[in-house]
Protein backbone atom coordinates (compact mmCIF):
# COMPACT_ATOMS: atom_id res chain seq x y z
CA UNK A 1 0.00 0.00 0.00
CA UNK A 2 6.11 3.30 5.48
CA UNK A 3 8.55 6.29 7.43
CA UNK A 4 8.29 6.01 10.90
CA UNK A 5 9.64 2.77 9.75
CA UNK A 6 12.68 3.93 8.18
CA UNK A 7 13.83 4.32 12.07
CA UNK A 8 14.24 0.69 12.25
CA UNK A 9 14.59 -0.39 8.40
CA UNK A 10 15.85 0.34 5.13
CA UNK A 11 13.32 2.43 2.89
CA UNK A 12 13.87 -0.31 0.70
CA UNK A 13 12.06 -2.91 3.26
CA UNK A 14 9.33 0.09 4.00
CA UNK A 15 7.27 0.46 0.56
CA UNK A 16 4.01 -1.28 1.44
CA UNK A 17 2.82 -1.53 -2.34
CA UNK A 18 5.48 -2.44 -3.92
CA UNK A 19 4.85 -1.19 -8.06
CA UNK A 20 5.31 2.52 -8.68
CA UNK A 21 3.38 4.72 -10.58
CA UNK A 22 4.26 6.26 -13.97
CA UNK A 23 1.58 7.06 -16.07
CA UNK A 24 -1.11 9.77 -15.28
CA UNK A 25 -3.68 11.65 -16.98
CA UNK A 26 -5.66 15.05 -14.86
CA UNK A 27 -8.50 14.34 -13.79
CA UNK A 28 -11.39 17.10 -14.60
CA UNK A 29 -11.60 19.76 -12.01
CA UNK A 30 -15.62 19.27 -11.64
CA UNK A 31 -17.71 18.28 -8.44
CA UNK A 32 -20.67 16.78 -7.93
CA UNK A 33 -23.97 19.13 -7.61
CA UNK A 34 -25.03 17.08 -4.67
CA UNK A 35 -24.71 18.69 -1.35
CA UNK A 36 -25.78 15.82 0.93
CA UNK A 37 -25.82 16.86 4.97
CA UNK A 38 -23.79 15.03 6.86
CA UNK A 39 -26.28 14.27 9.26
CA UNK A 40 -28.37 12.63 6.99
CA UNK A 41 -25.73 9.66 6.14
CA UNK A 42 -27.97 7.15 8.35
CA UNK A 43 -28.00 3.96 6.45
CA UNK A 44 -25.45 2.66 4.71
CA UNK A 45 -25.45 0.35 1.05
CA UNK A 46 -22.26 -1.69 2.81
CA UNK A 47 -22.51 -5.15 2.47
CA UNK A 48 -22.08 -7.45 4.79
CA UNK A 49 -19.41 -8.95 6.17
CA UNK A 50 -16.97 -10.74 6.04
CA UNK A 51 -15.78 -8.67 3.17
CA UNK A 52 -13.14 -10.13 0.53
CA UNK A 53 -11.41 -7.84 -0.77
CA UNK A 54 -8.38 -8.20 -3.62
CA UNK A 55 -6.51 -5.16 -5.06
CA UNK A 56 -5.26 -5.00 -8.36
CA UNK A 57 -2.63 -2.48 -10.17
CA UNK A 58 -0.32 -4.78 -11.94
CA UNK A 59 -1.00 -4.73 -15.82
CA UNK A 60 -1.68 -7.86 -17.19
CA UNK A 61 -1.00 -8.90 -20.49
CA UNK A 62 -4.04 -8.65 -22.66
CA UNK A 63 -6.06 -7.36 -20.04
CA UNK A 64 -9.19 -4.77 -20.76
CA UNK A 65 -10.28 -3.50 -17.51
CA UNK A 66 -10.67 -6.06 -14.74
CA UNK A 67 -10.88 -9.55 -15.02
CA UNK A 68 -13.57 -12.01 -15.53
CA UNK A 69 -15.12 -12.30 -12.31
CA UNK A 70 -14.69 -15.89 -12.55
CA UNK A 71 -10.92 -15.27 -11.65
CA UNK A 72 -11.75 -13.94 -8.49
CA UNK A 73 -14.44 -15.90 -7.77
CA UNK A 74 -14.91 -16.01 -3.59
CA UNK A 75 -13.91 -11.99 -3.54
CA UNK A 76 -16.71 -9.50 -3.16
CA UNK A 77 -14.70 -6.55 -3.33
CA UNK A 78 -12.22 -5.41 -5.90
CA UNK A 79 -10.64 -2.55 -6.03
CA UNK A 80 -8.57 -0.71 -8.58
CA UNK A 81 -4.89 0.93 -8.36
CA UNK A 82 -4.53 4.12 -8.07
CA UNK A 83 -6.00 7.54 -8.69
CA UNK A 84 -3.52 10.20 -7.55
CA UNK A 85 -4.17 13.86 -7.14
CA UNK A 86 -2.85 14.32 -10.84
CA UNK A 87 -5.05 11.93 -12.21
CA UNK A 88 -5.55 8.27 -12.63
CA UNK A 89 -2.64 6.00 -13.31
CA UNK A 90 -1.87 1.92 -13.55
CA UNK A 91 -5.73 0.10 -13.51
CA UNK A 92 -7.30 3.32 -12.81
CA UNK A 93 -5.93 4.47 -15.97
CA UNK A 94 -6.81 1.68 -17.63
CA UNK A 95 -10.23 1.98 -16.26
CA UNK A 96 -10.73 5.21 -17.36
CA UNK A 97 -9.27 4.80 -21.22
CA UNK A 98 -11.76 1.54 -21.61
CA UNK A 99 -14.70 1.93 -23.95
CA UNK A 100 -18.06 3.46 -21.79
CA UNK A 101 -19.78 0.37 -22.70
CA UNK A 102 -17.14 -2.25 -22.11
CA UNK A 103 -16.87 -0.34 -18.44
CA UNK A 104 -20.76 -0.82 -18.43
CA UNK A 105 -20.66 -4.79 -18.96
CA UNK A 106 -17.93 -5.39 -16.77
CA UNK A 107 -19.58 -3.36 -14.10
CA UNK A 108 -22.87 -5.75 -14.62
CA UNK A 109 -20.79 -8.66 -14.49
CA UNK A 110 -19.33 -7.66 -11.41
CA UNK A 111 -22.50 -6.79 -10.17
CA UNK A 112 -23.89 -9.62 -10.91
CA UNK A 113 -21.08 -11.96 -9.35
CA UNK A 114 -22.17 -10.04 -5.94
CA UNK A 115 -18.76 -8.34 -6.54
CA UNK A 116 -18.03 -4.59 -5.50
CA UNK A 117 -15.54 -1.97 -7.49
CA UNK A 118 -13.86 0.63 -6.10
CA UNK A 119 -10.84 2.46 -6.75
CA UNK A 120 -7.91 3.17 -4.45
CA UNK A 121 -6.40 6.35 -4.01
CA UNK A 122 -2.60 7.88 -3.14
CA UNK A 123 -1.18 4.99 -2.58
CA UNK A 124 2.84 4.44 -1.47
CA UNK A 125 3.68 7.10 -4.30
CA UNK A 126 1.87 9.90 -2.87
CA UNK A 127 1.91 11.95 -0.01
CA UNK A 128 -1.19 14.81 -0.40
CA UNK A 129 -0.52 16.79 3.31
CA UNK A 130 3.31 16.84 3.00
CA UNK A 131 2.41 18.18 -0.91
CA UNK A 132 0.61 20.75 0.62
CA UNK A 133 -2.93 19.34 -1.17
CA UNK A 134 -6.52 20.58 0.34
CA UNK A 135 -8.39 17.72 1.44
CA UNK A 136 -11.51 19.57 0.06
CA UNK A 137 -10.47 20.52 -3.20
CA UNK A 138 -8.72 16.19 -3.40
CA UNK A 139 -12.00 15.17 -2.48
CA UNK A 140 -14.21 16.82 -4.69
CA UNK A 141 -11.85 15.67 -7.52
CA UNK A 142 -11.91 11.78 -6.61
CA UNK A 143 -15.58 11.81 -6.33
CA UNK A 144 -16.07 13.00 -9.34
CA UNK A 145 -14.19 10.42 -10.50
CA UNK A 146 -15.75 7.93 -9.04
CA UNK A 147 -18.85 9.04 -10.45
CA UNK A 148 -17.99 9.56 -13.74
CA UNK A 149 -16.14 6.08 -14.09
CA UNK A 150 -19.46 4.49 -12.39
CA UNK A 151 -17.44 3.13 -9.74
CA UNK A 152 -18.97 1.45 -6.23
CA UNK A 153 -17.33 3.67 -4.29
CA UNK A 154 -13.07 4.57 -3.11
CA UNK A 155 -10.55 3.38 -0.58
CA UNK A 156 -8.31 5.47 0.79
CA UNK A 157 -4.88 3.88 1.17
CA UNK A 158 -3.29 7.27 2.77
CA UNK A 159 0.75 6.42 3.14
CA UNK A 160 2.23 10.35 4.17
CA UNK A 161 4.25 8.84 6.55
CA UNK A 162 6.06 12.23 7.18
CA UNK A 163 2.76 14.14 7.89
CA UNK A 164 1.28 10.43 9.91
CA UNK A 165 4.67 10.59 11.94
CA UNK A 166 5.15 14.39 12.15
CA UNK A 167 4.44 16.12 15.38
CA UNK A 168 1.79 18.58 14.91
CA UNK A 169 -1.10 15.83 13.81
CA UNK A 170 -1.57 17.02 10.35
CA UNK A 171 -2.57 13.65 8.87
CA UNK A 172 -5.09 12.99 11.15
CA UNK A 173 -6.57 16.59 10.56
CA UNK A 174 -6.33 16.32 6.62
CA UNK A 175 -7.78 12.39 6.47
CA UNK A 176 -10.56 13.61 9.02
CA UNK A 177 -11.14 16.47 6.42
CA UNK A 178 -11.11 14.38 3.32
CA UNK A 179 -13.47 11.77 4.49
CA UNK A 180 -15.66 14.19 5.44
CA UNK A 181 -16.01 15.79 1.60
CA UNK A 182 -15.96 12.27 0.41
CA UNK A 183 -19.38 11.44 2.02
CA UNK A 184 -20.65 15.15 1.01
CA UNK A 185 -20.35 13.81 -2.74
CA UNK A 186 -20.30 9.55 -1.72
CA UNK A 187 -23.36 9.31 0.57
CA UNK A 188 -24.02 6.53 2.69
CA UNK A 189 -26.74 4.31 1.18
CA UNK A 190 -25.09 4.61 -2.28
CA UNK A 191 -21.14 4.61 -2.26
CA UNK A 192 -18.94 2.45 0.15
CA UNK A 193 -16.10 4.41 1.55
CA UNK A 194 -13.28 2.44 2.74
CA UNK A 195 -9.77 3.12 4.51
CA UNK A 196 -6.30 1.50 4.59
CA UNK A 197 -4.15 2.18 7.28
CA UNK A 198 -1.17 0.48 8.20
CA UNK A 199 -1.63 -1.49 11.20
CA UNK A 200 0.82 0.06 13.95
CA UNK A 201 -1.17 3.59 12.57
CA UNK A 202 -4.07 1.97 15.21
CA UNK A 203 -1.27 1.49 18.44
CA UNK A 204 -2.63 4.11 21.10
CA UNK A 205 -0.52 6.95 22.94
CA UNK A 206 1.70 6.45 19.50
CA UNK A 207 0.86 9.20 16.93
CA UNK A 208 0.70 12.94 16.98
CA UNK A 209 -3.24 13.64 16.82
CA UNK A 210 -4.20 10.32 17.86
CA UNK A 211 -3.25 8.71 14.99
CA UNK A 212 -6.21 6.06 13.35
CA UNK A 213 -7.94 5.87 16.70
CA UNK A 214 -8.74 9.43 16.84
CA UNK A 215 -9.79 9.07 13.15
CA UNK A 216 -12.00 6.41 13.80
CA UNK A 217 -13.29 8.51 16.34
CA UNK A 218 -14.26 11.26 14.40
CA UNK A 219 -15.41 9.52 11.63
CA UNK A 220 -15.16 5.96 11.76
CA UNK A 221 -19.43 6.37 11.59
CA UNK A 222 -18.72 7.49 7.69
CA UNK A 223 -15.97 4.83 7.12
CA UNK A 224 -17.65 1.39 6.37
CA UNK A 225 -14.61 -0.42 7.13
CA UNK A 226 -10.70 -0.85 7.39
CA UNK A 227 -8.40 -3.08 4.91
CA UNK A 228 -5.62 -2.99 7.49
CA UNK A 229 -2.15 -3.69 6.15
CA UNK A 230 -0.55 -6.16 8.69
CA UNK A 231 2.83 -6.35 6.40
CA UNK A 232 5.43 -4.38 5.83
CA UNK A 233 6.45 -3.58 9.40
CA UNK A 234 9.20 -5.58 10.18
CA UNK A 235 10.09 -9.50 9.82
CA UNK A 236 8.65 -10.70 13.01
CA UNK A 237 5.79 -8.70 13.04
CA UNK A 238 2.29 -9.92 11.95
CA UNK A 239 3.99 -13.77 10.79
CA UNK A 240 2.08 -15.83 13.39
CA UNK A 241 -2.05 -16.22 14.57
CA UNK A 242 -0.88 -14.66 18.28
CA UNK A 243 0.77 -11.31 17.01
CA UNK A 244 -1.67 -10.68 14.19
CA UNK A 245 -4.67 -11.62 16.65
CA UNK A 246 -3.91 -11.06 20.10
CA UNK A 247 -0.75 -10.06 21.52
CA UNK A 248 1.35 -7.74 18.70
CA UNK A 249 4.30 -7.07 20.89
CA UNK A 250 7.68 -6.16 18.66
CA UNK A 251 7.97 -2.50 17.63
CA UNK A 252 4.60 -1.70 17.48
CA UNK A 253 2.31 -3.36 20.99
CA UNK A 254 -1.15 -3.04 20.75
CA UNK A 255 -1.87 -3.24 16.95
CA UNK A 256 -3.31 -6.86 16.16
CA UNK A 257 -6.83 -7.48 15.38
CA UNK A 258 -8.36 -7.62 18.83
CA UNK A 259 -5.94 -5.28 20.51
CA UNK A 260 -7.59 -2.69 17.46
CA UNK A 261 -11.03 -3.61 19.06
CA UNK A 262 -10.07 -3.55 22.70
CA UNK A 263 -8.90 0.37 21.89
CA UNK A 264 -12.63 1.50 20.53
CA UNK A 265 -12.27 0.26 16.57
CA UNK A 266 -15.19 -2.20 15.85
CA UNK A 267 -14.11 -5.50 15.32
CA UNK A 268 -16.18 -6.34 12.06
CA UNK A 269 -14.49 -3.33 10.28
CA UNK A 270 -10.94 -4.96 11.15
CA UNK A 271 -10.39 -6.42 7.79
CA UNK A 272 -6.84 -7.98 7.61
CA UNK A 273 -4.46 -7.36 5.08
CA UNK A 274 -2.07 -9.67 3.70
CA UNK A 275 0.15 -9.87 0.71
CA UNK A 276 -0.68 -12.38 -1.55
CA UNK A 277 2.80 -13.91 -2.21
CA UNK A 278 5.87 -13.21 -0.22
CA UNK A 279 6.98 -11.08 -3.08
CA UNK A 280 4.15 -8.90 -2.49
CA UNK A 281 5.78 -7.53 0.58
CA UNK A 282 8.58 -6.66 2.12
CA UNK A 283 7.49 -8.85 4.98
CA UNK A 284 4.46 -10.09 6.73
CA UNK A 285 3.20 -12.75 4.65
CA UNK A 286 1.58 -15.59 5.64
CA UNK A 287 0.60 -19.20 3.31
CA UNK A 288 -3.05 -19.20 2.73
CA UNK A 289 -3.50 -22.16 5.00
CA UNK A 290 -1.76 -20.54 8.00
CA UNK A 291 -4.05 -17.70 7.35
CA UNK A 292 -6.66 -19.43 7.32
CA UNK A 293 -5.95 -21.25 10.61
CA UNK A 294 -5.77 -17.66 12.23
CA UNK A 295 -9.22 -17.27 10.97
CA UNK A 296 -10.73 -20.33 13.08
CA UNK A 297 -9.18 -18.52 15.74
CA UNK A 298 -10.41 -15.51 15.32
CA UNK A 299 -14.05 -16.31 14.20
CA UNK A 300 -14.43 -18.24 17.43
CA UNK A 301 -13.32 -15.08 19.46
CA UNK A 302 -16.28 -13.35 18.12
CA UNK A 303 -14.36 -11.77 14.11
CA UNK A 304 -15.58 -11.68 11.03
CA UNK A 305 -14.50 -8.91 9.34
CA UNK A 306 -12.97 -10.35 6.54
CA UNK A 307 -9.92 -10.92 4.47
CA UNK A 308 -7.63 -8.01 2.31
CA UNK A 309 -5.08 -9.24 -0.09
CA UNK A 310 -2.22 -7.56 -2.53
CA UNK A 311 -2.83 -8.37 -4.80
CA UNK A 312 -4.50 -9.71 -8.47
CA UNK A 313 -2.97 -11.91 -9.94
CA UNK A 314 -1.01 -13.19 -7.64
CA UNK A 315 -3.74 -13.70 -5.66
CA UNK A 316 -7.07 -15.26 -7.34
CA UNK A 317 -10.12 -17.70 -6.79
CA UNK A 318 -7.87 -20.29 -5.78
CA UNK A 319 -6.25 -18.01 -3.11
CA UNK A 320 -9.31 -16.96 -1.43
CA UNK A 321 -10.62 -20.41 -1.35
CA UNK A 322 -8.30 -21.73 0.53
CA UNK A 323 -8.04 -18.74 3.10
CA UNK A 324 -11.60 -19.08 3.49
CA UNK A 325 -11.71 -23.27 3.46
CA UNK A 326 -11.39 -24.13 7.34
CA UNK A 327 -14.35 -21.68 8.26
CA UNK A 328 -15.45 -19.36 5.66
CA UNK A 329 -16.29 -21.51 3.14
Amino acid sequence: MIAFLMRLLSAAVVASHLFNHVTCIPIEDGTSSRNASLVELETSATPAAPHWVIYSDQWVSGENGPPDPSAVKGFNTFIISFLLTSGAADQALEWQTISASDRSAIKSQYAAAGIKLLVSVFGATEAPTTAGSDPTTVANMMAAWVKKYDLDGIDVDYEDFGAFDGSGGSAVAWLKTFTKQLRVHLPQGSYILTHAPVAPWFQPDAWSGGGYLAIDQAVGNLIDWYNVQFYNQGSSMYTACTGLLTKSGGAFPGSSVFEINANGVSLNKIVIGKPAVKSDAANGYMSPSTLASCLVTAKNMGWSAGVMTWEFPNAQASWISSVRSKVFA
